[in-house]
Protein backbone atom coordinates (compact mmCIF):
# COMPACT_ATOMS: atom_id res chain seq x y z
CA UNK A 1 0.00 0.00 0.00
CA UNK A 2 1.16 3.67 -0.72
CA UNK A 3 3.18 4.59 2.12
CA UNK A 4 1.50 7.24 4.93
CA UNK A 5 3.09 9.81 6.75
CA UNK A 6 0.43 11.62 9.59
CA UNK A 7 0.58 15.08 7.74
CA UNK A 8 -2.39 17.03 7.56
CA UNK A 9 -3.68 16.02 4.20
CA UNK A 10 -4.14 12.36 5.69
CA UNK A 11 -6.35 13.41 8.12
CA UNK A 12 -9.75 12.87 6.92
CA UNK A 13 -8.95 9.71 6.40
CA UNK A 14 -7.27 8.66 9.42
CA UNK A 15 -10.11 10.04 11.39
CA UNK A 16 -12.25 7.85 9.34
CA UNK A 17 -10.63 4.92 10.11
CA UNK A 18 -10.63 6.15 13.59
CA UNK A 19 -14.40 6.91 13.69
CA UNK A 20 -15.22 3.58 11.67
CA UNK A 21 -13.34 1.84 14.47
CA UNK A 22 -14.45 3.49 17.13
CA UNK A 23 -18.56 3.37 15.92
CA UNK A 24 -17.75 -0.47 15.57
CA UNK A 25 -16.68 -0.90 19.08
CA UNK A 26 -19.99 0.99 20.36
CA UNK A 27 -21.90 -1.06 18.34
CA UNK A 28 -20.71 -4.14 19.92
CA UNK A 29 -21.71 -3.17 23.10
CA UNK A 30 -24.64 -1.78 22.01
CA UNK A 31 -26.00 -3.57 19.41
CA UNK A 32 -29.42 -2.26 19.40
CA UNK A 33 -28.47 1.06 18.75
CA UNK A 34 -29.45 1.83 14.55
CA UNK A 35 -27.41 5.32 14.38
CA UNK A 36 -24.22 3.56 15.39
CA UNK A 37 -24.65 0.60 13.00
CA UNK A 38 -24.87 3.49 10.01
CA UNK A 39 -22.30 5.37 11.50
CA UNK A 40 -19.89 2.23 10.87
CA UNK A 41 -21.32 1.55 8.15
CA UNK A 42 -20.49 5.18 6.68
CA UNK A 43 -16.97 6.12 8.26
CA UNK A 44 -15.91 1.98 7.08
CA UNK A 45 -17.55 3.17 3.36
CA UNK A 46 -15.23 6.32 3.74
CA UNK A 47 -12.15 4.10 5.01
CA UNK A 48 -12.83 1.77 2.01
CA UNK A 49 -12.82 4.76 -0.30
CA UNK A 50 -9.67 6.36 1.26
CA UNK A 51 -7.75 3.05 0.64
CA UNK A 52 -8.89 3.06 -2.54
CA UNK A 53 -7.50 5.97 -3.48
CA UNK A 54 -4.15 5.66 -2.42
CA UNK A 55 -3.84 2.47 -4.07
CA UNK A 56 -5.50 3.55 -7.15
CA UNK A 57 -3.10 5.58 -9.74
CA UNK A 58 -4.84 7.80 -12.33
CA UNK A 59 -5.67 11.26 -9.65
CA UNK A 60 -2.90 11.74 -7.98
CA UNK A 61 -4.43 14.48 -6.24
CA UNK A 62 -6.70 11.80 -4.69
CA UNK A 63 -3.38 9.68 -3.53
CA UNK A 64 -2.01 12.94 -1.80
CA UNK A 65 -5.43 13.76 -0.34
CA UNK A 66 -7.25 10.55 0.42
CA UNK A 67 -11.28 10.91 0.70
CA UNK A 68 -10.91 15.04 0.95
CA UNK A 69 -10.08 15.25 -2.55
CA UNK A 70 -13.14 13.36 -3.66
CA UNK A 71 -14.98 17.49 -2.61
CA UNK A 72 -12.85 18.87 -5.80
CA UNK A 73 -14.34 16.11 -8.20
CA UNK A 74 -17.84 16.84 -6.40
CA UNK A 75 -17.69 20.50 -7.34
CA UNK A 76 -16.48 20.35 -10.41
CA UNK A 77 -19.26 18.13 -11.88
CA UNK A 78 -22.60 19.92 -9.99
CA UNK A 79 -22.76 21.97 -12.97
CA UNK A 80 -21.06 23.68 -15.95
CA UNK A 81 -20.72 26.87 -15.05
CA UNK A 82 -18.88 25.57 -11.47
CA UNK A 83 -16.57 23.57 -14.08
CA UNK A 84 -16.17 26.74 -16.09
CA UNK A 85 -15.20 28.34 -12.78
CA UNK A 86 -12.11 25.77 -12.29
CA UNK A 87 -10.83 25.35 -15.37
CA UNK A 88 -10.75 28.20 -17.52
CA UNK A 89 -7.72 30.56 -17.41
CA UNK A 90 -7.82 34.28 -18.61
CA UNK A 91 -5.44 36.19 -20.62
CA UNK A 92 -6.62 39.56 -22.09
CA UNK A 93 -10.14 39.20 -20.74
CA UNK A 94 -11.15 36.30 -22.84
CA UNK A 95 -10.63 32.47 -21.39
CA UNK A 96 -7.97 30.54 -23.91
CA UNK A 97 -11.17 28.42 -25.24
CA UNK A 98 -13.98 26.93 -23.19
CA UNK A 99 -12.63 24.16 -20.41
CA UNK A 100 -9.24 23.96 -22.18
CA UNK A 101 -7.87 22.85 -18.76
CA UNK A 102 -10.49 19.88 -19.06
CA UNK A 103 -10.13 19.95 -22.84
CA UNK A 104 -6.49 18.74 -21.87
CA UNK A 105 -7.47 15.90 -19.49
CA UNK A 106 -9.67 14.38 -22.13
CA UNK A 107 -7.20 14.34 -24.38
CA UNK A 108 -4.38 12.88 -22.21
CA UNK A 109 -6.59 10.42 -21.59
CA UNK A 110 -8.36 9.87 -25.73
CA UNK A 111 -11.28 10.46 -24.50
CA UNK A 112 -14.19 12.44 -26.71
CA UNK A 113 -13.05 16.24 -26.17
CA UNK A 114 -15.89 17.47 -28.83
CA UNK A 115 -18.27 20.45 -27.07
CA UNK A 116 -22.39 21.04 -26.93
CA UNK A 117 -23.76 24.34 -28.38
CA UNK A 118 -21.27 26.66 -29.86
CA UNK A 119 -18.50 29.10 -28.70
CA UNK A 120 -18.61 30.62 -25.73
CA UNK A 121 -16.71 33.80 -26.64
CA UNK A 122 -18.91 36.65 -27.40
CA UNK A 123 -17.78 37.00 -30.91
CA UNK A 124 -18.29 40.38 -31.34
CA UNK A 125 -15.90 41.40 -28.12
CA UNK A 126 -12.88 43.15 -28.66
CA UNK A 127 -9.95 40.42 -28.93
CA UNK A 128 -11.79 38.31 -30.07
CA UNK A 129 -9.81 35.94 -33.06
CA UNK A 130 -10.67 33.49 -35.29
CA UNK A 131 -8.74 31.55 -38.28
CA UNK A 132 -9.99 31.80 -42.03
CA UNK A 133 -10.97 28.62 -43.87
CA UNK A 134 -11.19 27.30 -47.20
CA UNK A 135 -14.37 26.93 -49.03
CA UNK A 136 -12.06 24.32 -50.71
CA UNK A 137 -10.77 22.21 -47.33
CA UNK A 138 -8.37 19.25 -48.28
CA UNK A 139 -8.02 16.45 -46.50
CA UNK A 140 -6.19 16.07 -43.36
CA UNK A 141 -2.44 15.14 -43.26
CA UNK A 142 -1.89 11.84 -41.24
CA UNK A 143 1.89 12.14 -40.83
CA UNK A 144 2.94 14.30 -37.77
CA UNK A 145 4.01 17.63 -38.75
CA UNK A 146 8.13 18.05 -38.38
CA UNK A 147 10.71 20.37 -39.47
CA UNK A 148 14.67 20.25 -39.45
CA UNK A 149 16.50 22.35 -37.32
CA UNK A 150 20.12 23.59 -38.48
CA UNK A 151 21.69 25.84 -40.59
CA UNK A 152 24.54 25.60 -42.97
CA UNK A 153 26.85 25.68 -40.20
CA UNK A 154 25.15 22.55 -38.31
CA UNK A 155 26.52 19.23 -38.40
CA UNK A 156 23.90 17.37 -37.18
CA UNK A 157 20.17 18.83 -38.04
CA UNK A 158 17.05 17.68 -36.17
CA UNK A 159 14.21 16.91 -37.19
CA UNK A 160 11.29 18.30 -34.66
CA UNK A 161 8.20 18.16 -34.08
CA UNK A 162 6.15 21.04 -34.72
CA UNK A 163 4.58 20.83 -30.74
CA UNK A 164 7.18 19.95 -28.20
CA UNK A 165 7.51 20.28 -23.96
CA UNK A 166 8.74 23.68 -23.42
CA UNK A 167 11.79 24.66 -20.36
CA UNK A 168 11.10 23.36 -16.95
CA UNK A 169 13.82 22.39 -14.64
CA UNK A 170 14.48 19.10 -12.04
CA UNK A 171 14.24 21.21 -9.11
CA UNK A 172 11.31 23.08 -10.23
CA UNK A 173 9.23 19.96 -11.12
CA UNK A 174 9.71 16.19 -9.42
CA UNK A 175 11.90 13.59 -10.60
CA UNK A 176 8.70 11.68 -11.28
CA UNK A 177 7.22 14.72 -13.35
CA UNK A 178 10.52 14.70 -15.31
CA UNK A 179 10.43 11.04 -15.99
CA UNK A 180 6.57 11.49 -17.49
CA UNK A 181 7.61 14.00 -19.74
CA UNK A 182 10.64 12.60 -21.35
CA UNK A 183 8.93 9.63 -21.66
CA UNK A 184 5.98 10.79 -23.57
CA UNK A 185 8.14 12.35 -25.35
CA UNK A 186 10.12 9.23 -26.42
CA UNK A 187 6.51 7.70 -26.89
CA UNK A 188 5.04 10.02 -29.40
CA UNK A 189 8.21 11.46 -31.24
CA UNK A 190 9.05 14.65 -30.03
CA UNK A 191 11.64 17.01 -27.84
CA UNK A 192 11.57 17.68 -24.13
CA UNK A 193 13.63 21.28 -23.59
CA UNK A 194 15.16 20.60 -19.84
CA UNK A 195 14.92 24.07 -18.63
CA UNK A 196 17.93 25.72 -16.96
CA UNK A 197 17.97 23.43 -14.07
CA UNK A 198 20.25 20.57 -15.99
CA UNK A 199 20.08 17.44 -17.91
CA UNK A 200 19.13 15.26 -15.07
CA UNK A 201 19.69 11.43 -14.62
CA UNK A 202 15.73 11.24 -14.79
CA UNK A 203 15.70 13.18 -18.41
CA UNK A 204 18.02 10.36 -19.22
CA UNK A 205 16.44 7.19 -17.79
CA UNK A 206 13.18 7.21 -20.91
CA UNK A 207 15.66 8.23 -23.64
CA UNK A 208 13.16 10.85 -25.02
CA UNK A 209 14.76 13.31 -26.86
CA UNK A 210 16.29 16.62 -25.32
CA UNK A 211 16.71 20.20 -25.74
CA UNK A 212 19.36 20.76 -23.41
CA UNK A 213 18.68 25.02 -21.88
CA UNK A 214 21.84 26.28 -20.57
CA UNK A 215 20.95 29.09 -18.39
CA UNK A 216 23.47 32.07 -16.81
CA UNK A 217 24.07 29.16 -13.57
CA UNK A 218 25.48 27.36 -16.46
CA UNK A 219 23.84 24.17 -14.55
CA UNK A 220 25.28 20.64 -15.35
CA UNK A 221 28.36 22.48 -17.39
CA UNK A 222 30.35 24.86 -14.65
CA UNK A 223 33.45 25.31 -12.98
CA UNK A 224 33.33 25.41 -8.93
CA UNK A 225 33.54 29.26 -9.31
CA UNK A 226 30.16 29.06 -10.84
CA UNK A 227 32.09 30.31 -14.90
CA UNK A 228 31.41 28.24 -17.69
CA UNK A 229 33.11 24.95 -18.01
CA UNK A 230 33.92 24.09 -22.43
CA UNK A 231 34.92 20.40 -20.84
CA UNK A 232 31.80 19.42 -19.01
CA UNK A 233 29.73 21.26 -21.61
CA UNK A 234 30.97 19.02 -24.38
CA UNK A 235 31.24 15.54 -22.38
CA UNK A 236 27.41 16.44 -21.55
CA UNK A 237 26.39 17.55 -25.05
CA UNK A 238 28.21 14.19 -26.62
CA UNK A 239 25.10 12.01 -25.47
CA UNK A 240 23.44 11.36 -28.33
CA UNK A 241 19.77 11.98 -26.40
CA UNK A 242 20.68 15.72 -26.66
CA UNK A 243 19.62 16.72 -29.88
CA UNK A 244 19.45 20.64 -30.01
CA UNK A 245 21.60 22.90 -26.93
CA UNK A 246 19.92 26.29 -26.38
CA UNK A 247 21.44 29.47 -24.49
CA UNK A 248 18.66 30.89 -22.40
CA UNK A 249 18.88 35.13 -22.35
CA UNK A 250 15.71 35.39 -20.35
CA UNK A 251 12.45 33.59 -19.96
CA UNK A 252 8.80 35.19 -20.34
CA UNK A 253 7.75 35.12 -16.72
CA UNK A 254 10.50 37.14 -15.66
CA UNK A 255 12.68 38.37 -17.96
CA UNK A 256 15.76 40.42 -16.14
CA UNK A 257 15.73 38.48 -12.94
CA UNK A 258 17.74 36.22 -11.38
CA UNK A 259 16.75 33.51 -9.42
CA UNK A 260 18.04 31.85 -5.35
CA UNK A 261 17.19 28.18 -4.80
CA UNK A 262 17.61 28.47 -1.09
CA UNK A 263 20.26 25.56 0.08
CA UNK A 264 18.07 23.52 2.10
CA UNK A 265 16.29 22.55 -0.86
CA UNK A 266 19.54 22.34 -2.79
CA UNK A 267 19.40 18.17 -2.33
CA UNK A 268 21.98 15.34 -3.21
CA UNK A 269 20.39 14.77 -7.07
CA UNK A 270 19.92 18.81 -7.40
CA UNK A 271 23.86 19.15 -6.34
CA UNK A 272 24.71 16.30 -8.84
CA UNK A 273 22.69 17.55 -11.74
CA UNK A 274 23.28 21.22 -11.28
CA UNK A 275 27.03 20.74 -10.68
CA UNK A 276 26.67 23.31 -6.92
CA UNK A 277 27.12 22.31 -3.86
CA UNK A 278 24.93 20.22 -1.58
CA UNK A 279 23.17 22.46 1.10
CA UNK A 280 24.77 25.98 -0.05
CA UNK A 281 22.36 28.39 -1.92
CA UNK A 282 22.27 27.91 -5.88
CA UNK A 283 22.25 31.12 -7.53
CA UNK A 284 21.15 31.97 -11.48
CA UNK A 285 22.46 35.00 -11.98
CA UNK A 286 20.25 37.39 -14.14
CA UNK A 287 22.95 38.14 -16.76
CA UNK A 288 25.85 35.50 -18.33
CA UNK A 289 29.36 36.12 -17.53
CA UNK A 290 30.77 34.05 -20.15
CA UNK A 291 29.98 37.27 -22.66
CA UNK A 292 29.23 41.26 -22.20
CA UNK A 293 28.57 41.67 -25.91
CA UNK A 294 26.73 41.06 -28.81
CA UNK A 295 29.67 39.69 -30.74
CA UNK A 296 30.62 37.56 -27.83
CA UNK A 297 27.43 36.11 -27.67
CA UNK A 298 27.70 34.80 -30.95
CA UNK A 299 31.14 33.52 -30.74
CA UNK A 300 29.90 31.79 -27.56
CA UNK A 301 27.01 30.31 -29.58
CA UNK A 302 28.94 29.30 -32.13
CA UNK A 303 31.00 27.78 -29.39
CA UNK A 304 28.54 25.86 -28.32
CA UNK A 305 27.88 24.33 -31.22
CA UNK A 306 31.53 23.42 -31.95
CA UNK A 307 31.66 21.52 -28.39
CA UNK A 308 28.58 19.45 -29.00
CA UNK A 309 29.55 17.80 -32.21
CA UNK A 310 27.92 20.24 -34.38
CA UNK A 311 24.36 19.82 -32.99
CA UNK A 312 22.03 22.84 -33.46
CA UNK A 313 22.74 25.57 -31.54
CA UNK A 314 20.44 28.34 -30.52
CA UNK A 315 19.00 30.88 -27.74
CA UNK A 316 16.20 31.85 -26.03
CA UNK A 317 14.82 34.95 -25.20
CA UNK A 318 11.98 37.16 -24.15
CA UNK A 319 12.30 40.46 -26.26
CA UNK A 320 12.28 43.53 -24.08
CA UNK A 321 14.86 46.49 -25.82
CA UNK A 322 14.30 46.13 -29.64
CA UNK A 323 17.76 48.11 -30.02
CA UNK A 324 19.06 44.84 -28.21
CA UNK A 325 17.87 42.37 -30.35
CA UNK A 326 19.12 44.24 -33.21
CA UNK A 327 22.60 44.50 -32.38
CA UNK A 328 22.55 41.02 -32.10
CA UNK A 329 21.31 40.61 -35.92
CA UNK A 330 24.19 42.61 -36.16
CA UNK A 331 26.92 40.82 -34.83
CA UNK A 332 25.36 37.84 -37.13
CA UNK A 333 26.54 40.24 -39.94
CA UNK A 334 29.83 41.48 -38.71
CA UNK A 335 31.22 37.58 -37.57
CA UNK A 336 29.09 35.96 -39.65
CA UNK A 337 28.34 33.20 -36.83
CA UNK A 338 24.49 32.07 -37.03
CA UNK A 339 22.35 30.21 -34.68
CA UNK A 340 20.69 27.64 -36.16
CA UNK A 341 17.51 28.81 -34.11
CA UNK A 342 15.78 31.26 -31.84
CA UNK A 343 13.02 30.44 -29.37
CA UNK A 344 10.64 33.26 -28.71
CA UNK A 345 9.31 32.95 -24.79
CA UNK A 346 6.18 35.75 -24.10
CA UNK A 347 6.05 37.47 -20.94
CA UNK A 348 2.96 35.73 -20.32
CA UNK A 349 4.83 31.98 -20.21
CA UNK A 350 4.67 30.65 -16.46
CA UNK A 351 6.55 30.07 -13.81
CA UNK A 352 7.29 27.98 -9.98
CA UNK A 353 7.57 31.83 -8.57
CA UNK A 354 8.22 35.15 -9.65
CA UNK A 355 7.60 38.64 -8.12
CA UNK A 356 4.36 40.05 -9.02
CA UNK A 357 5.55 43.00 -11.25
CA UNK A 358 8.02 41.04 -13.04
CA UNK A 359 4.80 38.46 -13.94
CA UNK A 360 2.16 41.30 -14.65
CA UNK A 361 4.43 43.52 -16.16
CA UNK A 362 7.88 43.10 -17.38
CA UNK A 363 8.66 41.75 -20.96
CA UNK A 364 6.67 41.49 -24.33
CA UNK A 365 4.10 39.20 -25.40
CA UNK A 366 5.10 36.46 -26.97
CA UNK A 367 3.16 37.54 -30.69
CA UNK A 368 4.35 40.79 -30.08
CA UNK A 369 7.96 39.25 -29.87
CA UNK A 370 7.56 36.46 -31.98
CA UNK A 371 6.58 39.11 -34.78
CA UNK A 372 9.50 41.63 -34.36
CA UNK A 373 12.09 38.68 -34.48
CA UNK A 374 10.60 36.82 -37.62
CA UNK A 375 10.69 40.51 -39.30
CA UNK A 376 13.88 41.13 -38.22
CA UNK A 377 15.30 38.41 -39.67
CA UNK A 378 13.81 38.61 -42.72
CA UNK A 379 15.21 42.20 -42.81
CA UNK A 380 18.65 41.26 -42.38
CA UNK A 381 18.52 38.37 -45.11
CA UNK A 382 18.77 35.44 -42.35
CA UNK A 383 15.20 34.20 -42.08
CA UNK A 384 16.01 31.07 -44.61
CA UNK A 385 18.65 29.88 -42.03
CA UNK A 386 17.25 30.18 -38.78
CA UNK A 387 14.60 28.52 -37.40
CA UNK A 388 12.19 29.84 -34.31
CA UNK A 389 10.54 28.16 -31.81
CA UNK A 390 7.59 30.25 -30.03
CA UNK A 391 6.51 29.61 -26.21
CA UNK A 392 3.77 31.15 -23.96
CA UNK A 393 0.48 30.02 -23.22
CA UNK A 394 0.56 27.84 -26.30
CA UNK A 395 -1.82 24.47 -25.50
CA UNK A 396 -4.36 23.80 -28.42
CA UNK A 397 -3.90 23.57 -32.00
CA UNK A 398 -5.64 26.82 -32.77
CA UNK A 399 -2.24 27.75 -30.35
CA UNK A 400 0.20 26.24 -32.71
CA UNK A 401 -2.06 27.66 -35.83
CA UNK A 402 -1.56 31.34 -34.69
CA UNK A 403 2.16 31.22 -33.57
CA UNK A 404 3.12 29.59 -37.18
CA UNK A 405 0.73 32.41 -39.20
CA UNK A 406 2.89 34.77 -37.26
CA UNK A 407 6.53 32.86 -38.11
CA UNK A 408 6.99 30.32 -35.70
CA UNK A 409 9.03 27.23 -37.14
CA UNK A 410 7.48 25.21 -33.92
CA UNK A 411 5.78 25.42 -30.71
CA UNK A 412 6.69 24.45 -27.11
CA UNK A 413 4.20 24.42 -24.55
CA UNK A 414 4.48 23.92 -20.61
CA UNK A 415 1.02 24.28 -18.76
CA UNK A 416 -0.26 21.85 -21.12
CA UNK A 417 1.95 18.89 -20.82
CA UNK A 418 1.49 19.63 -17.16
CA UNK A 419 -2.21 19.20 -17.01
CA UNK A 420 -1.74 15.82 -18.94
CA UNK A 421 0.70 14.76 -16.20
CA UNK A 422 -1.94 15.98 -13.92
CA UNK A 423 -1.51 19.71 -12.53
CA UNK A 424 -4.42 21.16 -11.20
CA UNK A 425 -3.17 25.15 -10.76
CA UNK A 426 -3.43 24.75 -6.82
CA UNK A 427 -0.41 27.59 -7.26
CA UNK A 428 1.44 25.74 -5.21
CA UNK A 429 4.36 25.79 -6.71
CA UNK A 430 6.68 27.64 -4.19
CA UNK A 431 5.94 25.87 -1.40
CA UNK A 432 6.87 22.29 -2.31
CA UNK A 433 3.57 21.54 -1.61
CA UNK A 434 1.87 20.42 -5.11
CA UNK A 435 -1.15 18.29 -4.58
CA UNK A 436 -0.43 16.78 -7.80
CA UNK A 437 3.38 15.56 -7.23
CA UNK A 438 4.04 17.55 -9.97
CA UNK A 439 6.33 20.82 -9.03
CA UNK A 440 7.77 18.83 -5.57
CA UNK A 441 10.87 17.49 -4.27
CA UNK A 442 8.63 15.89 -1.19
CA UNK A 443 9.09 11.81 -1.83
CA UNK A 444 5.99 11.40 -0.61
CA UNK A 445 4.00 13.71 -3.18
CA UNK A 446 5.85 12.82 -6.01
CA UNK A 447 5.28 9.03 -5.33
CA UNK A 448 1.35 9.84 -5.85
CA UNK A 449 2.47 10.71 -9.78
CA UNK A 450 2.25 7.18 -11.50
CA UNK A 451 4.91 7.62 -14.10
CA UNK A 452 3.47 4.69 -17.01
CA UNK A 453 0.21 6.28 -16.74
CA UNK A 454 1.16 9.89 -16.67
CA UNK A 455 3.68 9.34 -19.68
CA UNK A 456 0.98 7.62 -21.58
CA UNK A 457 -1.35 10.52 -21.31
CA UNK A 458 1.54 13.05 -22.46
CA UNK A 459 1.97 10.90 -25.50
CA UNK A 460 -1.95 10.89 -26.05
CA UNK A 461 -2.25 14.55 -25.56
CA UNK A 462 0.70 15.43 -28.04
CA UNK A 463 -0.71 12.99 -30.53
CA UNK A 464 -4.49 14.56 -30.15
CA UNK A 465 -3.04 18.45 -30.59
CA UNK A 466 -1.26 17.61 -33.23
CA UNK A 467 -4.80 15.94 -34.85
CA UNK A 468 -6.15 19.12 -34.39
CA UNK A 469 -3.42 21.15 -35.62
CA UNK A 470 -3.76 18.53 -38.44
CA UNK A 471 -7.71 19.50 -39.19
CA UNK A 472 -6.96 23.02 -38.70
CA UNK A 473 -4.23 23.17 -41.87
CA UNK A 474 -6.73 21.32 -43.98
CA UNK A 475 -9.07 23.13 -43.43
CA UNK A 476 -7.48 26.78 -44.51
CA UNK A 477 -6.97 24.37 -47.68
CA UNK A 478 -3.18 24.03 -46.66
CA UNK A 479 -0.76 21.00 -46.47
CA UNK A 480 1.61 21.91 -43.13
CA UNK A 481 0.95 24.75 -40.98
CA UNK A 482 4.23 26.23 -41.77
CA UNK A 483 1.76 27.55 -44.75
CA UNK A 484 -0.23 29.61 -42.39
CA UNK A 485 0.35 33.24 -43.06
CA UNK A 486 -0.38 36.62 -40.88
CA UNK A 487 -3.77 36.97 -43.77
CA UNK A 488 -4.99 33.53 -42.05
CA UNK A 489 -5.92 35.08 -38.73
CA UNK A 490 -8.45 37.87 -38.30
CA UNK A 491 -8.85 39.58 -35.09
CA UNK A 492 -12.09 41.80 -33.95
CA UNK A 493 -10.59 45.53 -33.06
CA UNK A 494 -13.55 47.13 -32.18
CA UNK A 495 -17.38 45.70 -32.15
CA UNK A 496 -17.39 46.84 -35.88
CA UNK A 497 -13.92 46.46 -36.50
CA UNK A 498 -12.03 43.46 -37.81
CA UNK A 499 -8.60 43.37 -39.05
CA UNK A 500 -6.39 40.43 -40.38
CA UNK A 501 -2.49 39.57 -38.54
CA UNK A 502 -1.64 41.05 -41.67
CA UNK A 503 -2.66 44.23 -41.01
CA UNK A 504 -2.01 43.71 -37.04
CA UNK A 505 1.66 42.91 -37.30
CA UNK A 506 2.94 43.83 -41.24
CA UNK A 507 6.08 42.24 -42.55
CA UNK A 508 9.30 43.47 -43.69
CA UNK A 509 10.85 43.19 -47.09
CA UNK A 510 13.99 40.91 -47.62
CA UNK A 511 17.20 42.71 -47.11
CA UNK A 512 14.90 45.92 -46.02
CA UNK A 513 17.37 46.49 -43.25
CA UNK A 514 20.38 46.01 -44.91
CA UNK A 515 19.65 48.58 -47.43
CA UNK A 516 18.02 51.41 -45.43
CA UNK A 517 13.91 51.37 -43.75
CA UNK A 518 11.64 54.42 -44.16
CA UNK A 519 9.82 53.08 -41.26
CA UNK A 520 11.03 54.81 -38.36
CA UNK A 521 8.96 51.84 -36.30
CA UNK A 522 12.45 49.86 -37.32
CA UNK A 523 14.97 52.82 -38.73
CA UNK A 524 15.09 54.41 -35.04
CA UNK A 525 16.05 50.82 -33.08
CA UNK A 526 17.91 49.63 -36.40
CA UNK A 527 20.23 53.10 -35.91
CA UNK A 528 20.39 52.82 -32.11
CA UNK A 529 21.72 49.13 -32.16
CA UNK A 530 25.44 48.57 -32.08
CA UNK A 531 27.24 45.21 -32.49
CA UNK A 532 29.82 46.05 -30.13
CA UNK A 533 27.30 46.62 -27.41
CA UNK A 534 23.87 45.99 -25.72
CA UNK A 535 23.58 49.40 -25.12
CA UNK A 536 21.90 51.68 -27.37
CA UNK A 537 24.00 54.13 -29.27
CA UNK A 538 23.22 57.82 -28.22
Amino acid sequence: MFPIALAPRYIAFVLCIVLAIAAGYLWSIFPDRIPLAICFAAFTAFSLIGIHDLIQKQHAVLRNYPVIAHMRFILEAIRPEMRQYFFEDETNGLPFSRNMRAVVYQRAKMQLDVLPFGTNYEVYSQGYEWMNHSIAPIPASKEAFRITVGGPDCAKPYSASVFNVSAMSFGSLSANAIRALNGGAKLGGFAHDTGEGGYSPYHRECGGDIIWELGSGYFGARNPDGSFSPEKFAAAAANEQIKMVELKLSQGAKPGHGGVLPGPKVSREISETRGVPMGEDCISPPRHSSFSTPIEMMQFIGEMRRLSGGKPAGFKLCIGHEWEFLAICKAMLETGIYPDFIVVDGKEGGTGAAPLEFIDHIGRPMREGLSFVHNALIGINARDRIKIGAAGKIISGFDVARAMALGADWCNAARGFMFAIGCIQSQSCHTDRCPTGVATQDPLRQKALDVPTKTQRVANFHKATLHALAELTAAAGLEHPNQFTPAHISRRVSPSEVATFADLYPTLSPGELLTGTANPRWAIPWTQAQAQSFRAVA
